[in-house]
């Protein structure tokens, strides 16, 4: 039985991958300026045309899910990192909440599309794919066979709560904290939860 070929991947795919790009790039540029895009509001953005678009993204959950940053790191650690589980934790924290800044209207696209729930049969969304917590394990790794497992799982999923999106839009859109305020307490949070395991 033949397997039906993604369109992406026949004819001229070098030309195809620069209009998924420049579609992608649209939609990211709509909502830096605060506008969820259709698959025809980024065609437009894009100048390409809306026939042409929905070749690549059947849907607007498709196309906002492939503005998910292509962050794909193993670990946020770097060359030779530290051993010490709290300085580990402030590498990881920076990078996650630099992250944050960086990609903030894509991220806050996937929270809406998480919060929506997967359709049946759909790929599971980015943000649904456990980078975080890997991140986080990486970081507290020195602490395995030191604590109980289960308490570590317990901290490792601690932490992970107070080091994304999520929390980051409460403080800025509930709290009412500016952006860099929020960053300030999503560190100060997961450094407090770690030391209060540390000082044990």
């Amino acid at each position: 039985m033949s397997m039906k070929v993604p369109y992406l991947h026949t004819g001229r795919t070098n030309q195809k991958a620069r209009t998924r790009d420049a579609l992608i790039a649209a939609a990211r540029q709509l909502l830096a300026k605060g506008v969820t895009p259709t698959v025809e509001e980024a065609a437009a953005e894009a100048a390409i045309g809306r026939t042409t678009a929905y070749r690549y993204f059947p849907n607007s959950r498709a196309l906002l899910a492939a503005t998910y940053p292509e962050i794909e790191m193993h670990s946020l650690l770097g060359e030779d990192p530290p051993e010490a589980p709290l300085a580990r934790l402030e590498i990881v924290s920076e990078g996650l909440t630099r992250q944050l800044l960086e990609y903030e209207p894509e991220l806050r696209a996937q929270l809406r599309l998480a919060l929506e729930g997967e359709p049946a049969g759909g790929e599971s969304l980015p943000l649904r794919r456990r980078r975080r917590i890997r991140w986080i394990e990486d970081a507290l790794s020195p602490l395995s066979g030191r604590m109980p497992e289960l308490e570590l799982r317990r901290l490792i999923y601690g932490i992970c709560a107070t080091l994304g999106i999520e929390p980051y839009v409460w403080l800025t859109d509930m709290g009412g904290l500016t952006r860099e305020e929020a960053v300030e307490v999503m560190r100060w949070n997961a450094r407090t939860l770690l030391h209060s395991v540390l000082e044990r």
